[in-house]
């Protein structure tokens, strides 16, 4: 073989090499919004952020709440895209009113559809609450699309959540308490009484800090409630749904990837429940936000963007 010829086939591959990169930056996530269609309707998406690294996903709780209370963090996207998707029943996506769609394995295949339309093959999940759970059973069906989880006050177990909840609910005053219980064991979970028992517990443990009366109208006109009650219950101390008996904190130990657990000081998903669960995971981080309940990116945001940049940012110099 003479050099010209060398020269040529030289020429031929580093032009191959530069198509394929060509075709990589092609295939980056583009920033906007829109819709995939998934098993029983259309999901609403946005992207926010065009930086090369791995983006994250976000899974919001309920079930049947929306991705609306994640909205500061479009402040982690000046490096990476972050995906925003209201799951199938609630937010901006398609409301249902068929119960065989709503359940976990459903929910597991959305978001698979989800990652696929949009064509992303590596993804950070982030879920908060029930989407921690949902982050867990998609992990463990799509460990080859996941490079790190991030469970924010997390749920793995009904009987396990309850138990917390029963705990907290003991802090309240002894009136409030014989107002839950007799609407319990009545199941008169419309009595006033208990609807302002129910908002005194939010107001500690859920919630801290109030929000906005636009921001309460938007989340309330988000929320899917025939989802939320028909899986889950007519509180967040009471299950009554499909998710019973949910119970995974064996499956824990199963996850191989960087994980980062947080919770908040005041948190449903208290802190040591949820060290317990990080202990679980092997080499997971454990990050408590301080003067937080449940909704850690209402209460204190910017302690806990603060923790989870810190966590990506880490993992990502792990994975170059």
């Amino acid at each position: 073989m003479n050099f010209r010829s060398i020269s040529i086939i030289s020429f031929l591959v580093l032009s191959v090499l530069i198509g394929c990169k060509e075709t990589e930056k092609e295939k980056q996530i583009q920033e906007g919004e829109g819709y995939v269609e998934v098993n029983g309707g259309k999901v609403w998406y946005r992207i926010n952020g065009k930086g090369a690294n791995t983006p994250v996903l976000l899974l919001h709780g309920g079930p049947g709440s929306s991705s609306f209370g994640f909205e500061p963090y479009k402040k982690i996207s000046e490096d990476r895209p972050v995906i925003f998707y209201d799951q199938l029943g609630s937010g901006r996506s398609d409301r249902i009113t068929d119960t065989t769609l709503m359940t976990v394995e459903r929910y597991i295949d959305e978001v698979e559809q989800v990652r696929k339309e949009l064509d992303v093959d590596k993804v950070y999940l982030h879920g908060q609450s029930w989407g921690t759970a949902l982050g867990l059973e998609y992990y463990l069906k799509y460990p080859e699309h996941v490079e790190g989880i991030i469970f924010s006050s997390p749920y793995f177990s009904t009987k396990r959540w309850i138990r917390d909840a029963n705990e907290l609910v003991t802090t309240l005053p002894d009136s409030i308490q014989k107002i839950i219980r007799t609407n319990e064991e009545n199941k008169t979970f419309s009595n006033p009484e208990y609807q302002d028992a129910v908002t005194l517990f939010y107001s500690k443990f859920l919630r801290r800090k109030d929000r906005s009366q636009a921001q309460k109208d938007t989340a309330s006109k988000y929320f899917g409630t025939n989802v939320y009650e028909y899986m889950w219950g007519p509180s967040e101390f009471t299950a009554t749904g499909t998710l019973l008996n949910y119970d995974r904190i064996d499956k824990l130990s199963e996850v191989k990837v960087p994980v980062l657990f947080i919770t908040g000081e005041f948190d449903e998903a208290i802190p040591s429940t949820v060290k317990e669960y990080q202990q679980m995971v092997p080499g997971a981080e454990f990050v408590e936000i301080s003067n937080s309940g449940h909704a850690t990116l209402n209460d204190n945001p910017e302690e806990a963007l603060s923790a989870i940049k810190r966590f990506l940012d880490k993992t990502d110099e792990t994975l170059d």
